[in-house]
């Protein structure tokens, strides 16, 4: 028994589904960071699965998979600073005690 295309468009089709989710209803910072990371692993996951099955000769969709795992550790890393620094001025990581930015 082997996994077929649409089996992995599946699946990413419910990780993004979940991490949009996770993204318009959390409210701690954190967690619509960990959302957003689960939306770019099922754009990975499309790439490899896409790239696996359409064109098994070129390894474009891996590339390009790796480069957007790149991207996402940065952008992590980047966002858990402005989480950490957040809490450092305010002592809470809830998006709806933000209102210093609003304009």
């Amino acid at each position: 028994m082997s996994a077929g295309l649409p089996s992995f468009l599946g699946l990413a089709a419910v990780l993004f589904s979940l991490g949009l989710y996770g993204a318009i209803s959390k409210r701690s910072a954190v967690m619509v960071l960990m959302s957003l990371e689960l939306m770019a692993v099922a754009v990975n996951v499309n790439l490899v699965a896409i790239s696996r099955f359409v064109t098994p000769e070129a390894m474009t969709g891996q590339v390009f998979a790796v480069f957007a795992m790149v991207v996402s550790a940065a952008e992590i890393g980047l966002g858990l600073a402005l989480v950490l620094a957040l809490y450092r001025r305010t002592r809470s990581v809830e998006l709806d005690t933000l209102d210093r930015l609003k304009g």
